[in-house]
């Protein structure tokens, strides 16, 4: 039996297109804050997971001494702070401040106004169904959930 090339349905172009689009956008819509989208990722994983600047480093696939920079320019603005571990001494756990986590606050409210605003064509039912086939996109290509591939280039 012959197996015959599919033909491209555009899905993966269509893929770029909204994500570039998705990303700039983002940019826009917080750059009033003071904080670049890099920053933000930062701040909702610190959030949700406890960690070292190491392990967070590894999680967003980040050379560790990229990592220290980024920290720096969020503690300098005050969002960030290093807390000496008690159990380990020689580490220190991210946490965020007051103030990050009021600017966090802020930036899941320009997330989700961002989301409807992205999705405004679909239903909630399509929205539910475009999640969901992109978490299973996601996990076919092996990437990080709820980590943009950009920090890779930082």
């Amino acid at each position: 039996m012959k197996f015959r090339k599919q033909r491209p349905t555009g899905a993966a172009f269509l893929l770029a297109q909204l994500g570039a689009h998705a990303a700039d956008r983002f940019g826009e819509r917080i750059k009033g804050l003071g904080v670049a989208p890099r920053h933000a990722g930062i701040l909702r994983m610190i959030a949700t997971t406890p960690c070292n600047q190491r392990a967070l480093a590894k999680r967003l696939g980040v050379l560790p001494s990229r990592m220290v920079i980024l920290i720096d320019e969020l503690a300098e603005k005050g969002l960030v702070e290093r807390k000496r571990n008690i159990k380990d001494r020689r580490h220190s756990e991210l946490v965020l401040t007051k103030r990050g986590r009021a600017m966090l606050e802020k930036l899941s409210k320009l997330a989700a106004e961002h989301e409807a605003d992205l999705c405004a064509g679909l239903t909630a039912a399509e929205r539910d169904t475009l999640a969901a086939l992109g978490r299973k996109i996601v996990h076919q290509q092996g990437l990080t959930p709820d980590v943009h591939p950009g920090y890779r280039k930082l």
